[in-house]
């Protein structure tokens, strides 16, 4: 991915609206996004790195988290907002990740390089905080997107075949 080169903000919207069209159970929309670019980006390595150091994660997996929303122009920070109960709120993030899908094709379609990461473990509060979610969000993926870079692409990479059962009785 080109970290330099920019992606038009019209474009992340319009990707960011992609995802809400998603199904999600008794129409809760309960996605939230985040753009996140220019210095952002390395605020929220400095945020997600110190909840890890917090949390006792090795010094260089932390030191690699403070530049690491850096290798893309744009990072969409996604989350679930939670539901009334525990099970809403865990359909809620099943929408959520069904919409994180539809921006990924979205941004395949238009041509640019995609990758859905998590939240690092013991930051998601941190993290959910630094971009404005509600308190109680869970973030859900942290998609970088940008231009591709020379390289493997996902259509070249080699997937094992679907393991498929038919159930017939």
């Amino acid at each position: 991915m080109d970290p330099e080169r920019p992606v038009e903000m019209a474009v992340v919207r319009e990707l960011c609206a992609l995802a809400t069209w998603a199904p999600n159970h008794k129409l809760t929309w309960p996605w939230v996004f985040a753009i996140v670019v220019g210095d952002g980006r390395a605020r929220l390595g400095e945020v997600a790195a110190d909840a890890m150091a917090r949390h006792g994660d090795p010094a260089p997996r932390v030191a690699k988290t403070r530049g690491k929303f850096l290798r893309a122009p744009v990072v969409v920070a996604v989350g679930t907002l939670p539901g009334d109960t525990e099970l809403r709120t865990a359909e809620n993030r099943d929408a959520v990740a069904a919409g994180i899908q539809n921006l990924l094709l979205g941004a395949t379609a238009r041509g640019l390089a995609s990758f859905w990461s998590s939240c690092p473990k013991g930051a998601n509060d941190p993290v959910a905080a630094a971009v404005g979610f509600p308190a109680g969000t869970h973030v859900t993926g942290l998609v970088y997107l940008g231009w591709p870079s020379p390289g493997p692409t996902p259509a070249t990479i080699e997937r094992p075949p679907a393991e498929i059962r038919v159930v017939d009785a």
